[in-house]
């Protein structure tokens, strides 16, 4: 139980697998409020994504400078619509 005024720390929530529909990069998602997303890359998942390879092959941004991908978070609002990724608040 978590003292009053004190939030639940985000780097233990349950994170849920979350493929994308446009590449099939697979990714770790937290949703925390319709705004508040986390996501875990991994090495293979920035490899897979293709914005993140568009990005880095013609302009040669290294993928940790990278906003996120467009198509990722379609799919996990998608997981959300579908209540395979469920918004839990800290």
């Amino acid at each position: 139980m978590l003292a009053k005024g004190r939030r639940l720390d985000e780097r233990h929530a349950e994170l849920r697998p979350v493929e994308c529909g446009r590449c099939g990069a697979a990714v770790l998602a937290a949703k925390f409020s319709p705004q508040h997303t986390s996501v875990q890359w991994t090495a293979a998942a920035v490899r897979a994504c293709a914005e993140f390879g568009v990005l880095a092959s013609l302009e040669g941004r290294p993928s940790a400078l990278v906003a996120g991908c467009g198509s990722l978070r379609d799919s996990i609002d998608a997981a959300v619509a579908a209540g395979r990724l469920e918004v839990t608040p800290p």
